[in-house]
């Protein structure tokens, strides 16, 4: 564990920062497109495509709409998007896909910047109930497929229930095998075993993806996934179904979620997706994974998909409303300053440039994050990365990039809302929608809350297998190990990280915000301790007579301070290792003044952690304040530029703010 890094002098150190130009205006399109090629990552192509798609057809309804005419609106603009290509991308060539995987989730995201609802409604049709199908069933589901892929056949995915939501493990519903007809009896038991906020049920689901306890020969095989149709072609309700309709929302109107009830309900054995669990001709249940706990969390794994697209539907809301409240901002004026007579643009405002500008720099770090994140997932998916290590990293990395990201996005729109003061207020202004719309993401595919203490778990599974052996040394040691071997998994970056973590002054030395390595060192520092700190207080549900679950308990708050730690720091990383990897050289000169930004503003969110443990001094604290209010500053002349390099297309930004409704 390193020892404190304090200094008591005052004096701002930010001389070894990257200057930039200080006025923005020098700004052109030039400069945008760099931006955007590197923010557009591997998939600029397929992001290009989806810009071109027409605004009228795919984007939001100009007011709100009655729920039954939402719906049906959403529902068209579905049929329309299966005409095109972006649905196959996702599913493997056999199946008649064209295995693009990483192309169909960066389309995917960028209909985050359309109407959600529809964006809601493709992720439920295509990646959940798609999704399901193709990752969890066999050969014998393959003709499947094309028919969902097409949106001719519409599904849904049934695992969340009215008593049990973020713990799959004990659902309540059950599906019995029945030799003597080779059927599958689905049942739900008791109320609480009702299926419950399924998307695509309430109106347009035709078959089911129904997660249950599957039991077989009297046993509990734990829980596997079945094919129930829940309609008929009239649309009426299948014998042994009730299907019930949600009712009006906080927000997503155009998703029809509804309710579903099961009695008693057969199916032929052939729709259970076996491909981690079935039933042999003669009978009895075979699984290609023996422990059932593990299979359980194989099954669930393949389907961090829909994880990863939520994170970046909701980075793609939150540019939204980044790019559509820096536009009102450079515009609108308000108050003059003293003997000029010229009222002064908000954005000039030191406190508006504080509520947001951070957030615009957070939003960069964030997509080029998730680029790392959908590049990891197409190597597993494509069998590039095949190892059950690599799969747990992905599942760990979508968990925390989904947290960070939704939460960015909640408050990051309801920022701007307030920044935009009563205009940000009306629906024709877009953030009332996308305020509405994207609230759920921080508890659908995943409650945040659970999520880091998953991923707060993965970085102490290492030390899990010797947790009652380390003495305090030995944590403090494991804590190195642990810190060093998360570090960005590819090689290339994690040499870079280093570099720059070396390249800053030693221990010694005063603290040098403006130095790479030292920003990079404080993020590492925190996660660090904290990680010692977790696993000392948890080594005590190994004592004699302890309490472990009122040990583990008692330290949650910690676990999710972990693993937020964690997550910044990855993200930070993720971020100055792309920094130095741009080719355009005005380009990198700005993103690494934004990679200063979110890097420091994350660091000062956290300023009273690092003086409580004498990592700054008051006097250090203070400098960094008044750097990251410099920054702002600079940044400032380059607001727009930055947002029009999100890409998003004239169309979806249409307001009465900017004149264009």
């Amino acid at each position: 564990m390193s020892t404190a890094t304090r200094s008591t002098d005052p004096t701002p150190a930010h001389e070894h920062l990257d200057p930039i130009a200080r006025s923005g205006a020098h700004d052109g399109p030039a400069l945008t497109t760099a931006l955007r090629a590197h923010l557009d990552g591997p998939f600029g192509s397929v992001r290009d495509r989806c810009r071109a798609l027409d605004p009228a057809t795919f984007g939001p309804p100009s007011s709100p709409l009655p729920t039954d005419e939402h719906r049906a609106r959403v529902t068209a603009q579905l049929a329309a998007l299966a005409r095109e290509s972006y649905a196959a991308s996702g599913f493997p060539e056999h199946q008649g896909g064209t295995a693009r995987y990483g192309e169909a989730v960066a389309a995917f995201e960028m209909l985050g910047h359309t109407d959600l609802s529809l964006f809601v409604k493709a992720g439920v049709q295509w990646g959940l109930f798609g999704g399901a199908v193709s990752l969890l069933g066999t050969s014998r589901h393959d003709h499947l497929l094309p028919r969902i892929a097409s949106g001719e056949l519409q599904g849904c995915f049934a695992m969340t229930e009215t008593g049990h939501g973020s713990d799959v493990q004990s659902l309540l519903t059950t599906a019995t095998f029945d030799p003597s007809t080779d059927e599958i009896v689905v049942h739900s038991p008791e109320p609480a075993a009702r299926k419950d906020y399924i998307g695509n049920a309430a109106r347009d689901g035709r078959l089911a993806a129904v997660f249950a306890q599957l039991v077989v020969d009297g046993e509990s095989r734990g829980v596997h996934c079945v094919l129930v149709p829940i309609r008929h072609d009239d649309g009426t309700p299948s014998e042994g179904v009730t299907i019930e309709d949600c009712g009006p929302k906080l927000g997503l109107g155009g998703v029809d979620n509804g309710r579903l009830t099961f009695d008693h309900v057969r199916v032929p054995s052939t729709n259970l997706l076996g491909r981690y669990g079935d039933i042999r001709d003669d009978g009895t249940y075979s699984s290609p994974i023996d422990n059932p706990g593990r299979r359980f969390f194989t099954m669930l794994g393949t389907l961090v998909r829909g994880r990863i697209s939520v994170a970046g539907g909701a980075g793609a809301a939150a540019r939204s409303a980044l790019a559509i409240t820096t536009t009102y901002a450079g515009s609108r004026r308000q108050f003059a300053a003293p003997g000029t007579g010229v009222e002064t643009t908000v954005l000039d405002y030191r406190t508006y440039q504080r509520r947001l500008l951070p957030r615009i720099a957070t939003a960069y770090a964030l997509q080029l994050a998730q680029h790392e994140l959908v590049t990891a997932m197409d190597d597993v998916l494509a069998g590039r990365a095949t190892s059950e290590q690599d799969q747990r990293k992905l599942e760990t990395r979508a968990a925390g990039i989904k947290v960070l990201t939704t939460r960015h996005a909640t408050d990051t729109i309801q920022e701007c809302r307030e920044l935009c003061g009563g205009a940000g207020y009306l629906w024709v202004n877009r953030l009332a929608a996308l305020k509405a719309d994207t609230d759920i993401f921080t508890t659908f595919e995943g409650d945040n809350t659970v999520l880091l203490q998953l991923v707060a778990k993965s970085l102490l599974a290492e030390y899990q297998s010797t947790f009652g052996d380390l003495d305090t040394a030995g944590i403090v040691r494991f804590g190195a190990r642990l810190v060093g071997g998360t570090v960005i998994e590819r090689s290339s970056a994690r040499g870079i990280i280093q570099r720059l973590v070396d390249a800053a002054p030693g221990r010694e030395e005063d603290v040098v915000f403006g130095i790479r390595g030292t920003q990079l060192r404080l993020l590492r520092e925190r996660e660090q301790h904290l990680v010692e700190g977790l696993a000392r207080r948890l080594r005590r549900a190994t004592a004699p007579g302890a309490d472990a679950f009122a040990v583990f308990n008692a330290t949650q708050d910690h676990l999710v301070d972990t693993a937020m730690a964690h997550v910044e720091r990855v993200v930070a990383e993720t971020f100055a290792a792309s920094v130095e990897s741009c080719t355009d050289d005005e380009a990198r000169t700005v993103l690494a003044r934004v990679c200063d930004l979110y890097v420091l503003s994350t660091i000062e969110r956290h300023k009273a952690w690092y003086l409580e443990h004498d990592r700054l001094s008051p006097a250090r604290a203070k400098a960094l304040t008044a750097l990251v209010n410099e920054v702002c500053a600079e940044l400032r002349a380059h607001a727009q530029t930055l947002v029009d390099a999100f890409g998003i297309p004239a169309g979806l930004l249409t307001t009465e703010m900017s004149g264009t409704a």
